[in-house]
C-alpha cells in the first residue's frame, strides 16, 4: 500500500517538478545570454531539454526523499554557468540573470494555477481528478523554487540580487561569505530557523495564488 501511494505521489510531482527546474535554469541561461555572457549558451544549457539540466543527486534523489519525508517536493538542478565578468554591465545585469530562474518559477506558478481553474470547472472525473492534483503540485512545486531561491544568500539567486543592489564596497564584503553559503543555509535548516521564514510565505504565496484564482 505505501509503495502504491509512493507511486503515485512520484507520478503526480514529476511533470511539474521537472518543468519547474527545467525552465528555470534555462531561464538563468537565456538571462545571461542576453545580458553579454554566452558561456550557458556554448554548454547547451539554454534549453528546454531536462536531461541538460539534470543532476543525479538534487534532481532526483532529494526529491524523492522529500517527498517521503515530507508534503513537499524539493530539488534542484545543476547550477547553470555564469561568467558575471561577461555581462554588459557586471554588477546591475547580475540582478537580472539572478532574478530570471525565480520569475519563471512564478509565472509557471500562475500557469498552473490557470489550468487547475480550468479543470475545476470540468465535470469530475478520474483523470481530471488527477490533472488537477498535478496542477496542485505545479503551483506548490514552483512557490517552493521561487522563494528558497530568493532567500538573500549566496550562492541562491536571492544572494545574487542582494549584491547587485548593495554599494560595491558592501557587496565585495557581502560576496566574501559565497564559500560558507551552503554551510550557513544547512546550519538554518537543520535548526529550523530556515523553515520559520520559508513556511509563511510559502503558505501566503500559495493561499494568494488560489484566492486570486477563486480556487
Amino acid at each position: 500500500m505505501e509503495i502504491y501511494k509512493t507511486i503515485q505521489i512520484i507520478t503526480i510531482y514529476a511533470v511539474p517538478l521537472i518543468l519547474a527546474i527545467t525552465l528555470h535554469e534555462a531561464a538563468h541561461a537565456y538571462a545571461a545570454r542576453y545580458f553579454g555572457d554566452s558561456t550557458a549558451y556554448m554548454l547547451g544549457r539554454m534549453t528546454l531539454n531536462p536531461f541538460k539540466h539534470i543532476d543525479p543527486v538534487w534532481t532526483i534523489v532529494i526529491p524523492i526523499v522529500t517527498l517521503l519525508l515530507s508534503p513537499f517536493a524539493f530539488g534542484a538542478a545543476k547550477p547553470v554557468p555564469v561568467n558575471f565578468a561577461a555581462l554588459r554591465n557586471p554588477k546591475r545585469d547580475m540582478i537580472w540573470v539572478a532574478a530570471a530562474g525565480p520569475l519563471a518559477n512564478f509565472f509557471m506558478m500562475l500557469a498552473w494555477a490557470a489550468i487547475g481553474k480550468v479543470i475545476v470547472g470540468l465535470p469530475n472525473s478520474p483523470p481530471v481528478e488527477f490533472l488537477a492534483y498535478v496542477a496542485e503540485a505545479g503551483i506548490t512545486v514552483n512557490a517552493l523554487l521561487m522563494v528558497f531561491n530568493l532567500f538573500p544568500l549566496l550562492p541562491l539567486d536571492g544572494g545574487r540580487i542582494v549584491t547587485g543592489l548593495l554599494p560595491d564596497r558592501l557587496a565585495y564584503s557581502y560576496s566574501r561569505l559565497e564559500p560558507y553559503g551552503m554551510m550557513i543555509l544547512v546550519l538554518l535548516i537543520l535548526s529550523g530557523l530556515f523553515n520559520r521564514w520559508m513556511g509563511p510565505l510559502v503558505e501566503t504565496t500559495l493561499k494568494t495564488v488560489q484566492s486570486a484564482f477563486g480556487f
